[in-house]
């Protein structure tokens, strides 16, 4: 009876041993990856840190909101959706294993919209400031651009800088912009109305018909827009210290931290340096967002 007590005693032990370890490999969940992604992420580096679990509002979809009338940024060609945050949100959506389902939405009002969960997430050519971040999470920076002033050479050919503007002068920009806080913060001082719209693409249209003497806009995006017309010309730039960044709700952030991981591999493995080449000159790549493997 001795020798049976002391079997049952060391079978239960060893039992005891075996749901320990169980429950331990149970609780180690780290580097679980994409809780919407039914085939789960890839193009994961060597090495690289873990992708973070999260969730999209439809489930297998990166729901992407933009204004889609920023070129080279982001436009539509033929009913096909282009550019530089069109190529990269497509890269990141597929390490994610995720498809892309891209909404419409005007600039001004994109922020509060991803903040609803409108969107998961916000393609736009935007810049990373204080005052987005009290509404919205940035992704880490993917682009550094610069302002720029946009004149009709055939109507003012003498206007090269926005210190030549002043009072009874009009300059267009984009609702809800940076550029558009530039200028309200420094030419409405010089007496310079500020006249804004909705669409991007309409500054420029209401520039070549010289209904305004400029616009303010981001550089890369005016470069695009202004290719199609011989009459305006960049003539200065406006160096703001500007970085765009991918824009998402703040009751997502396992998401921005998801797309974090995969935007840091494109920048190291050379994928985002072949994008960026595509739209704008090779020797412009800033030193931050070459490869490094």
């Amino acid at each position: 009876m001795k020798n049976v007590k002391l079997w049952l005693a060391a079978l239960v032990a060893v039992f005891a041993l075996i749901v320990a370890a169980c429950a331990s490999n149970e609780g180690d969940t780290t580097g679980t990856t994409g809780g919407t992604a039914a085939s789960g992420p890839t193009g994961t580096t060597s090495g690289a840190p873990a992708i973070p679990e999260f969730s999209t509002i439809t489930d297998g979809v990166l729901t992407v909101g933009s204004c889609l009338d920023y070129p080279p940024f982001e436009s539509v060609k033929n009913g096909v959706e282009t550019g530089f945050d069109v190529d990269m949100t497509n890269e990141i959506a597929s390490r994610l294993g995720l498809t892309v389902e891209w909404v419409r939405a005007d600039f001004d009002t994109i922020f509060t919209a991803v903040a609803g969960n409108q969107f998961d997430m916000v393609a736009a050519a935007s810049t990373i400031t204080a005052e987005r971040e009290d509404v919205v999470d940035f992704s880490d920076p993917y682009y550094n651009s610069l302002q720029s002033l946009t004149v009709n050479t055939a109507l003012t050919p003498d206007i090269t800088s926005t210190d030549q503007l002043g009072q009874g002068d009009v300059v267009g920009a984009q609702k809800g912009t940076t550029g558009k806080d530039w200028a309200v913060e420094n030419l409405e001082p010089q007496g310079v109305q500020v006249k804004t719209f909705t669409s991007s693409t309409d500054s420029f249209r209401d520039l070549e018909a010289g209904n305004i003497v400029g616009v303010i806009n981001d550089k890369p995006a005016s470069v695009g827009i202004i290719a199609d017309l011989p009459d305006l010309a960049i003539v200065q730039d406006i160096d703001t210290d500007e970085h765009y960044g991918f824009a998402f709700s703040p009751s997502n952030p396992e998401l921005r931290d998801a797309v974090n991981v995969v935007l840091a591999e494109m920048i190291a493995d050379g994928t985002y340096q072949e994008i960026f080449n595509k739209y704008f000159p090779p020797d412009s790549i800033p030193d931050e967002f070459k490869p490094t493997t």
